[in-house]
């Protein structure tokens, strides 16, 4: 487990600096005001690998070995990290469009080599780590992220404190930050030794009719279709959790300086509730971490509309819930979806999965455009009845077998 513990505490050092639901929100409110726009880079951010996975996993399911494709993937995202530094730090020379454009490209350069490198790291944990370890190893890898995570909010709540860098420079030396962390945790891969696996073939791999075996698996595999809609159904969740930062910075004037503390309670709460959804999993399976995972997510709304009652400071609630939501898909949904693959179709699994999560391409979009004409309670109140039907839908997914 150690080369996926390694690269996992130096990747939760990246994601703090760049965090997805507080600073990359606060970064994209210096670029513009729009809410469409922030819901286009999340449309691309989440949305543009699952549109590339399906091509991805049948490229890589030619080959027997897999882990130079995670590294490729991986060293284009720290690439990406440079890029989006660079960009933040000239934006003022270069100008709104073109800033604008860049941080789209390098955006969509981190998203879709995330996405290879996220299918050939899913199959090498297949390969590598015995199906009742691995609930063990994302708990674990989460705990160690989460207290890399909380060095990391640190770092950011001292760039963003009044007193120290200036805007652009905060977020420049945090986006290399972010760049270093992506290449040191890489190296653990490199001595991963890594089995062969069976592969179909290449006259397998170039059949003509793979989008009717694609529907073939749906139609056999209920399981797995409803496991496919019921991410989609909760796709709501993650589409407005960038936008509880825009509703917190538009609510309250001083909410940027409270990044630190932000980013500081939603490590805390994924760590804090690390040991707990891992219970879950080990004696009641990761179905019904999912389940509670979900019933969370429907009351984060609610919670964010009531906290704009209260204070900046306040939000840290908020921001922890998210972290113990965020928490509780790791170690729910990814597992599940393990137990429930067929050993020589988990990357073809893994590639139909995150093709049809068509939802994660479009609901960031429609939702920066719905809260820009209808506003934020309306958007919180269809995410809360989406993710009260996704609850229901779990009892139907336990019963199928």
């Amino acid at each position: 487990m150690g080369p996926f513990l390694w690269h996992g505490a130096f990747l939760a050092l990246t994601m703090a600096m760049i965090e997805p639901n507080t600073v990359l929100p606060a970064l994209l409110g210096e670029l513009t005001d729009s809410t469409a726009v922030l819901g286009v880079v999340y449309s691309i951010l989440l949305g543009a690998p699952l549109a590339f996975n399906l091509l991805f996993s049948r490229f890589q399911q030619g080959f027997a070995k897999k882990k130079k494709f995670l590294l490729i993937g991986i060293y284009a995202r720290s690439l990406s990290f440079v890029g989006l530094a660079a960009v933040t730090f000239f934006a003022a020379s270069l100008g709104p469009l073109l800033t604008l454009a860049l941080f789209l490209l390098f955006v969509f350069l981190f998203s879709i080599s995330g996405g290879f490198a996220g299918i050939a790291y899913t199959d090498l944990i297949g390969k590598t780590i015995p199906s009742e370890k691995r609930g063990s190893l994302f708990a674990w890898r989460q705990g160690i992220g989460g207290v890399v995570g909380l060095l990391g909010a640190l770092v950011i709540g001292w760039l963003f404190s009044p007193s120290s860098l200036p805007s652009p420079l905060n977020y420049t030396v945090a986006l290399l930050i972010g760049a270093a962390g992506l290449w040191f945790g890489a190296f653990g891969f490199w001595a991963l030794r890594e089995p062969e696996a069976p592969v179909l073939g290449p006259q397998n791999a170039k059949k003509p009719d793979f989008l009717s075996d694609v529907a073939g698996i749906l139609k056999e595999d209920r399981r797995f279709l409803l496991f496919v809609v019921l991410e989609n159904i909760t796709a709501l969740s993650l589409m407005v959790l960038p936008f509880y930062m825009v509703f917190l910075r538009q609510t309250f004037a001083e909410a940027t300086a409270f990044l630190g503390v932000y980013v500081f309670a939603q490590t805390s709460g994924a760590l804090v509730s690390n040991l707990l959804w891992a219970w879950f999993s080990k004696h009641f399976g990761s179905s019904v971490v999912m389940r509670l995972c979900i019933a969370l997510g429907a009351l984060l709304p609610a919670l964010a509309w009531g906290l704009s009652f209260t204070g900046p400071l306040w939000f840290a609630g908020l921001f922890f819930l998210v972290g113990v939501v965020v928490s509780g898909r790791n170690i729910g949904f990814e597992p599940y979806l393990l137990e429930i693959a067929p050993v020589q179709q988990r990357t073809l699994y893994l590639g139909i999965r995150g093709t049809l999560n068509v939802f994660l391409v479009f609901l960031p979009l429609a939702g920066g455009f719905f809260i820009q004409v209808f506003g934020f309670m309306p958007t919180f109140a269809l995410v809360t009845l989406g993710m009260l039907a996704a609850f229901v839908l779990t009892f139907r997914q336990e019963a199928t077998p």
